[in-house]
């Protein structure tokens, strides 16, 4: 089924928006799909994409300045648009924030250029930001430029990594092509994975007395939250115990990561008795990343914006097997 997929999207371009280091790009190449270009702000994170994809890549700017005229022709758009502001974790200005602007900006690029199909992702508060307005917004102004649109919550842990990422996926078919009485499933969970095969990292990151932040991590756990409720010598009894230190309350997780973040850091795991912290590496396999990809900013990239771009990167295999279960019916 996988291959003749490919040899039926083999002649499909698309263009890659909001493309942070490009997961949506591989989701959709590993479905055969060609890229034809991308378009992302974040110099940084532009910086790991071309490692990745090719110092020769076309990088189209700010989408929102973007002169259409001047994008090549292209069947397909993927975008991971701005979530800050409709996610818990931000204000939740949603609309009223010039980021809650994009996804216009994209509709203004699907009607000037045909597109298609399209791929769009945000976090899954969108689903509730404003009662709901904010979906039926965007959703309505999808139908409204000519598209069927539909639309689900699905969890990275359910296709292939052991992280746990709700995020909203809106796929879109333009009217005119679309076959007849055409619905839209979204792809059926698969067999869970081990998160051992995805902590593998062999560079020193052990975390211990030697390191300035280990004292910081003691602190926590004496704190007034904490106190009495936890010991280090049973965490360090459970290879691959995973513990993320939040603000107040320690979280523990048994064969999975929580949600990668921009501004979550502070992720550890046991192995071999002894703690690690989670590393850029890592988290890049943990998006679904491959590993031959990932080698190549491995040590090249610092840490601190490899952990970023991941946090803010869709999932490689969500992707994949959204635009999969796309093609079949198309």
């Amino acid at each position: 089924m996988m291959e003749s997929i490919k040899n039926s999207t083999n002649n499909i371009k698309f263009m890659d928006f909001c493309a942070g280091i490009g997961a949506g790009r591989l989701g959709l190449e590993k479905n055969g799909l060609s890229c034809v270009g991308f378009s992302e702000i974040d110099k940084q994170a532009e910086i790991t994409y071309r490692k990745f994809f090719g110092e020769e890549e076309m990088n189209y700017g700010d989408l929102m300045k973007i002169d259409t005229d001047k994008l090549p022709d292209f069947d397909m758009m993927i975008a991971g648009f701005p979530c800050q502001t409709f996610s818990v974790i931000g204000q939740r200005k949603g609309m009223g924030d010039d980021r809650g602007q994009i996804i216009f900006g994209l509709i203004k690029i699907m009607l000037a250029k045909k597109v298609k199909y399209f791929i769009l992702e945000n976090v899954k508060g969108l689903t509730n930001h404003d009662n709901g307005n904010s979906l039926k917004v965007i959703k309505n102004k999808l139908e409204e430029a000519g598209y069927l649109v539909s639309c689900d919550v699905l969890n990275s842990i359910d296709y292939g990594v052991p992280q746990m990422r709700e995020r909203i996926y809106l796929i879109g078919v333009r009217k005119d092509i679309a076959p007849k009485n055409f619905i839209y499933f979204f792809p059926e969970r698969q067999v869970r994975v081990n998160v051992k095969d995805f902590l593998i990292d062999t560079k020193e990151l052990e975390f211990n007395e030697k390191k300035e932040s280990y004292e910081t991590f003691l602190k926590y756990l004496r704190n007034r939250y904490n106190h009495g409720r936890y010991d280090l010598g049973e965490f360090l009894k459970k290879d691959y115990l995973v513990i993320d230190t939040r603000q107040s309350d320690l979280r523990l997780y048994d064969n999975k990561v929580p949600t990668l973040r921009t501004g979550r850091h502070g992720v550890l795991y046991v192995r071999n008795g002894k703690f690690r912290k989670l590393s850029g590496y890592e988290s890049l396999l943990l998006q679904g990343f491959p590993k031959e990809l990932t080698k190549k900013v491995d040590g090249v990239i610092e840490e601190i914006h490899l952990l970023k771009q991941a946090g803010n990167a869709m999932t490689v295999n969500v992707i994949e097997a959204v635009a999969r279960e796309l093609f079949k019916v198309l």
